[in-house]
């Protein structure tokens, strides 16, 4: 049985419901023959006009939970208030990208669905509406009880997990521990597993400069992570590093690795989102996303798009779906690899 995947539409007013309805498009012949299995979570009426601003020829029809639900279908997730319109910041559009995922959760926890797969939300609206979380990644892992979580970032065979993100840089190195760290090492591996690589290959990204040069630029790599990658390799992991900085990224383009784990958000997200990104050198305008983001370390399926809500374009009918439509294809293998189906579910 193919496993039945929610898609939550994130912010409605954002980009969300066009390049949802523009990926049930592209990906209609799979729908259609039962190969992949979608329920879109949010404001049906955002999606219903998307789908008729872009006059898309897909069917998505309106469920209730307790239905029995076609390869395709949409779910409100909560009562509809004042008009949602793109590209404009309200608490409405936080409330419905957090009861979108709340939802998600639920059916996830009860066997209805086998992985999330979320749209961009936007963090000022989702803390508007009262939902006091830095992002869905935080708002994840307290739905689902986990006691932590990694975001992994992946664009062909850029793979980078983040020992924190969204913290000041002044925080990070008090947050670089041997626990912290040994744990995203091992959840990495255990993505990487779940990929099906005939490798696993992980290189630790260096806090400091040259990995601290014995000292000069910050004692962290010598005193945390040189001894946690011993241990870790003594336990049988492939793990390398401290490798520094302006050179791992190098190395893992180049095959030398399978992934990479970043120590802070940009030191991670730099590398990815530059290759990820297509500019328009005639306009100077990026025109299409690849990348996808997956949470590690929950009990349910978690992968995201890696873009935001993009409010200057939305509703305009450019949005590219190329980045949701990769991660509609991890989070298909990630469920696989769980062996969760929806025969196993019922």
């Amino acid at each position: 049985m193919t496993p039945h995947l929610a898609i939550t539409m994130g912010d409605p007013a954002g980009v969300g419901p066009e390049i949802i309805v523009k990926a049930c498009v592209a990906l209609k012949d799979r729908i259609a023959k039962g190969d992949l299995r979608l329920l879109v979570i949010g404001s049906n009426p955002a999606l219903h006009a998307a789908r008729q601003a872009l006059g898309a020829d897909v069917e998505i029809p309106e469920v209730n939970e307790r239905d029995h639900w076609p390869n395709l279908a949409c779910l409100q997730a909560g009562p509809e208030g004042a008009p949602i319109l793109p590209g404009v910041l309200s608490a409405d559009g936080g409330r419905f990208a957090y009861l979108a995922v709340e939802a998600g959760v639920r059916l996830a926890q009860a066997g209805r669905i086998q992985g999330i797969v979320t749209a961009p939300l936007n963090k000022e609206a989702l803390n508007k509406a009262g939902y006091k979380f830095a992002g869905h990644t935080d708002m994840l892992a307290t739905l689902t009880g986990a006691k932590g979580s990694v975001m992994m970032l992946a664009h062909g065979n850029m793979r980078v997990s983040h020992v924190t993100t969204h913290v000041a840089l002044k925080d990070v190195p008090g947050k670089l521990t041997p626990a912290r760290l040994r744990y995203v090492i091992e959840y990495t591996d255990e993505t990487l597993r779940a990929l099906d690589l005939g490798r696993r290959k992980i290189a630790i990204a260096a806090l400091n400069p040259h990995a601290g040069e014995g000292g000069l630029f910050g004692t962290e790599d010598d005193d945390v992570s040189a001894p946690t990658i011993a241990q870790a390799v003594k336990d049988g992991f492939d793990v390398v590093g401290p490798v520094p900085g302006d050179t791992v990224f190098v190395k893992l383009r180049a095959g030398q690795y399978d992934a990479v784990v970043a120590m802070y958000h940009d030191q991670g997200h730099i590398p990815v989102k530059l290759l990820g990104f297509n500019v328009n050198p005639e306009t100077g305008k990026w025109d299409a996303l690849s990348g996808v983001n997956i949470t590690l370390g929950l009990p349910i399926v978690r992968t995201s798009v890696d873009h935001g809500t993009a409010f200057d374009i939305a509703g305009k009918g450019i949005a590219n779906e190329l980045s949701l439509i990769e991660a509609i294809d991890y989070a298909e293998k990630l469920a696989a690899a769980r062996g969760i189906t929806a025969r196993d579910a019922a």
